[in-house]
């Protein structure tokens, strides 16, 4: 598996397409992140930006790979396995772009009357149940459970936005127990959100590793 996530990673960096959902997610993170802002508020702004953003690297990462060479690829190693890599190369990467955002968060926002270390955990556990959240998205969304490109980006837009408003959400519980919560009190740990991004993304990699094995 580690040679197929460094293939996965490899062809990624290479293909550049990872640019667009980076630029676009710095750019949110610049406007939305004002310097004194409540550091509860950017980290909450930090990981609602993921969903979208590790929704479209998981679309790229499945489909950055000429078919031939996906053919060959799942020949010699296996489909589930590589279509796990990519889902797995598209999750790095969101959380990566994630802890970066949330670090600069960390810097600039007012931390009076917070436990910078708290906040730091609660930080890091909302990005990480986002952009699991946001891989799940991906995931369904994407080859091989969704064939047609325009079909899939529309319903990647429609998962996200239903991934951040509704309320049995884990990125949507994680957003509001540091936006909400962290005004009135110490910030909360979104343990439960986590856990639940976990089995959510757990299930969807699965369904689409099933789906391309089936379709191999």
């Amino acid at each position: 598996m580690t040679a197929l996530l460094r293939y996965q990673g490899a062809l990624l960096l290479r293909s550049q397409r990872w640019l667009a959902p980076l630029i676009a997610y710095a750019a949110l993170v610049a406007v939305g992140i004002r310097p004194g802002d409540p550091v509860s508020d950017s980290l909450g702004l930090v990981a609602a930006g993921l969903v979208p953003a590790a929704a479209w690297l998981v679309r790229i990462c499945v489909r950055v790979e000429p078919d031939a060479a996906r053919a060959c690829t799942a020949a010699a190693a296996g489909p589930v396995r590589v279509h796990a890599a990519a889902l797995l190369t598209a999750s790095t990467g969101a959380l990566l772009a994630g802890a970066a955002a949330a670090a600069v968060a960390l810097l600039t926002g007012d931390r009076s009357g917070t436990d910078p270390g708290r906040a730091a955990l609660a930080g890091a556990l909302a990005v990480a149940a986002c952009a699991l959240t946001g891989g799940a998205v991906g995931a369904l969304c994407s080859r091989p459970l969704v064939r047609r490109r325009g079909h899939g980006i529309l319903a990647a837009t429609l998962g996200s936005l239903l991934a951040l408003i509704l309320a049995v959400s884990p990125a949507r519980g994680a957003v509001s127990a540091l936006v909400t919560a962290g005004r009135s009190g110490p910030v909360p740990l979104p343990l439960t959100a986590l856990a639940g991004a976990l089995l959510l993304v757990a299930g969807a990699g699965a369904a689409a590793c099933l789906a391309a094995a089936r379709r191999t």
